[in-house]
């Protein structure tokens, strides 16, 4: 479909970027647009044997055709942006938003010695909610004025809304996740702006009719870095054990882990409006399907899982992770 929207189902760390560069070696997309908050979200990618932890850059610069765009939503740290261009060899086919807000030194620096914020919140230290505070005071910087972003800048909203005119598929990449929504997650203990599905076209200016899909990424257990609810939260010793140990991609903390929530799978389902659902790390739960790309290996306890879920959503799995590459992949969209 034209206009897919891919958002995180839980708290994050759901394999968002693994997924993402698949579709874009897949369906190979005109634009992958990153949405969401900006640099307090690190999307992990593993490709032709090399590991890349994004924070700025979308993950679908895999496909070397394919054009990548940050919306006007999203809060660029132009430090960040520099050295992941370099590092992806993007430079030539990257765009920023005149209107994406600009993450400025104080803002870090608040950020990880505010009490309330590093303290109580848990925040990546990133500069992100500082920044949005100014956004929200209109007084924040914004792309257009910073010299050096000159050569980026682009109407985002317009580029996607063209291509989409011209038949082309475009790719929204949310970040965080639906639950660390600042309305509709775990408050206090939230991102500093709404993570939904609607939130991701608004921030690259795209209309919600124009959506065709809207693929909710979900891990086969969960996860969550820093502070606030996590219902099932097993202990550190039993989370090793069961080899579900994980260390967050921006802030490298020890994220804790919690068997996979149905009820939270069919919220997230309602709240983004989701289409399809993307499950990942099913190697993890259930090694037999390790490095897979063959639906044939869906038997005996992975189906009951996936059944399950898709019995209690009411939405179908279509896209299964079975391993840390971008192509470990079992894809079930043409059987559905």
């Amino acid at each position: 479909m034209p206009f897919t929207v891919v958002c995180g189902g839980f708290w994050g760390d759901e394999g968002k970027g693994k997924v993402l560069s698949y579709l874009a070696l897949k369906d190979d997309p005109s634009i992958v647009v990153r949405a969401g908050v900006g640099t307090n979200a690190g999307h992990t990618i593993e490709f032709e044997n090399r590991e890349y932890k994004l924070r700025m850059i979308p993950s679908g610069f895999v496909n070397p055709k394919v054009r990548m765009l940050i919306g006007a939503g999203v809060l660029v740290d132009p430090n960040v942006l520099f050295k992941e261009l370099k590092e992806t060899n993007t430079l030539e086919r990257t765009g920023v938003d005149y209107q994406c807000g600009i993450i400025e030194q104080k803002h870090i620096e608040m950020d990880s010695t505010n009490a309330h914020l590093k303290g109580k919140i848990g925040s990546t230290g990133s500069g992100t909610g500082p920044a949005n505070m100014d956004r929200a005071m209109r007084s924040l910087k914004l792309a257009k004025e910073i010299p050096e972003l000159q050569p980026y800048l682009t109407d985002v909203s317009f580029e996607i809304n063209e291509s989409l005119d011209q038949g082309n598929n475009v790719i929204a990449e949310g970040s965080q996740a639906i639950l660390l929504s600042l309305f509709h997650g775990s408050y206090p203990y939230v991102t500093s702006k709404d993570t939904s599905a609607a939130a991701i076209c608004s921030d690259v200016g795209v209309g919600p009719t124009r959506v065709d899909d809207v693929m909710v990424v979900m891990k086969a257990f969960l996860t969550r870095v820093g502070t606030g609810e996590l219902p099932g939260e097993l202990s550190e010793e039993e989370t090793k054990k069961r080899g579900w140990t994980e260390y967050g991609a921006v802030t490298g903390r020890l994220r804790r882990a919690a068997p996979f929530n149905y009820e939270l799978a069919k919220k997230s389902v309602r709240l983004n409006g989701a289409t399809q659902i993307a499950l990942t790390k099913l190697d993890i739960v259930f090694p037999e399907i390790a490095k897979s790309s063959n639906s044939d290996a869906i038997k005996a306890e992975v189906a009951e899982f996936i059944d399950q879920i898709e019995e209690t959503t009411k939405v179908k799995v279509t896209i299964i992770g079975t391993g840390p590459g971008a192509e470990d992949i079992i894809d079930l969209r043409e059987l559905t």
